[in-house]
């Protein structure tokens, strides 16, 4: 029978410290909107678009309701057609091809590196073909894909690049940021994210004039002004209210992801002599923003059930690759065909990463670990 208290336990993800932290910032802006009614449109999100410009190093952003919607409208943005062929990695969230999908485009899965588990250049381009358009390369984990090969590749086969940037807001490295590195870029900032609203919302992100304003356009009924429908759009615009919240984030993004770098080195320490655990590697020149701290293990079953009967958190980033997932299940792909996803897959775990994570709670999520990889 388990001992743990709620004390001792470590909780996976922690978004209470964070809301409480900007609290005192954001509630009297609140107060302010709801006395004026001022909830779609307005000052806070025109505040917010240029100061996420600015930290990314964009001339455009244009917030949005979702990474989903923010994925499909950067698709649609760049002419991404029906039937038109999205090459992206097989190891990541649905919503990278999900969008595609949505909008009648065909993703296209490609394997990844073993060593970072990042969209592999030469499995990209290996599988370009006369129809392909776009590269989608997911910036995973809170590192950046290797985009300098990427965009080599997209140049030479006069392909467009559109950034999945969900897990790495403020990751980057010498040629910019997640974000500013591609054609276009599509992030979320659901709450769990290194910047999260208080529900639901994403950005599109471009130094294109005209790819911004067709997203601005299609994620507002295909309406450029009030009644007149160029095109047919949806409805995807950002709040006021996700808008304040995510100001007062942005502005402790910076320290907050310093601080999950520290937890990042200090779990390195801890867990560095550990047999059986397989810890992340960093791509040379690339500033990790630890969205998530996943480790490799055997046994993971067994594992994650140690870990949750000594309270602590823990996670699978993804568990089914998504050729393997049914919604892909008419695709044409077949197990075996991805190795290097599918074999992580198995093996991958998250261990909880958040900015407050405190050093007695690692030392108790490296001691649970340690135990559980030995099956005492």
């Amino acid at each position: 029978m388990s001992t743990t208290t709620m004390t001792d336990a470590v909780p996976f993800l922690d978004l209470a410290a964070q809301q409480a932290e900007i609290a005192a910032e954001v509630l009297p802006v609140w107060e302010r909107q709801l006395a004026s009614a001022s909830f779609v449109g307005g000052p806070e999100i025109a505040a917010f678009e240029d100061e996420y410009a600015e930290y990314i190093g964009v001339g455009h952003v244009v917030g949005v309701s979702n990474g989903t919607d923010a994925l499909e409208l950067a698709y649609r943005a760049v002419g991404i057609r029906p039937g038109d062929e999205i090459i992206m990695p097989v190891n990541t969230f649905i919503a990278t091809a999900e969008a595609a999908s949505r909008i009648g485009a065909v993703p296209v899965f490609v394997d990844v590196d073993d060593e970072h588990l990042l969209i592999d250049p030469a499995a990209v381009e290996a599988a370009i073909t006369p129809r392909t358009r776009a590269i989608a390369p997911v910036h995973l984990f809170g590192q950046t894909a290797p985009m300098g090969l990427i965009s080599a590749l997209a140049g030479r086969h006069d392909l467009w690049v559109v950034e999945d940037a969900a897990q790495a807001q403020g990751a980057g490295g010498a040629a910019g940021r997640a974000g500013a590195l591609g054609h276009v870029a599509a992030t979320s900032f659901y709450p769990g994210k290194n910047l999260g609203a208080a529900g639901d919302a994403g950005a599109v992100m471009t130094d294109d004039v005209g790819v911004a304003a067709r997203v601005r356009t299609l994620g507002a009924h295909g309406s450029s002004a009030k009644y007149v429908h160029d095109v047919i759009g949806v409805n995807a615009r950002l709040d006021a209210v996700q808008a304040t919240v995510l100001r007062a984030k942005l502005r402790r993004l910076d320290g907050w992801n310093a601080a999950r770098r520290s937890a990042a080195e200090r779990y390195g320490a801890l867990l560095g002599e550990v047999d059986g655990v397989r810890l992340p590697a960093v791509r040379p020149g690339n500033a990790d923003v630890w969205h998530l701290y996943v480790v490799r293990v055997d046994a993971r079953a067994e594992v994650m059930s140690a870990l949750g009967d000594a309270g602590i958190g823990a996670g699978i980033h993804y568990p089914t690759p998504l050729h393997l997932t049914p919604a892909y299940a008419d695709a044409g792909y077949r197990r075996g065909q991805f190795p290097v996803a599918e074999a992580a897959a198995d093996r991958i775990l998250s261990l909880p990463m958040f900015p407050h994570l405190s050093v007695q709670q690692q030392e108790r999520v490296a001691d649970a670990l340690r135990v559980a990889v030995r099956g005492d």
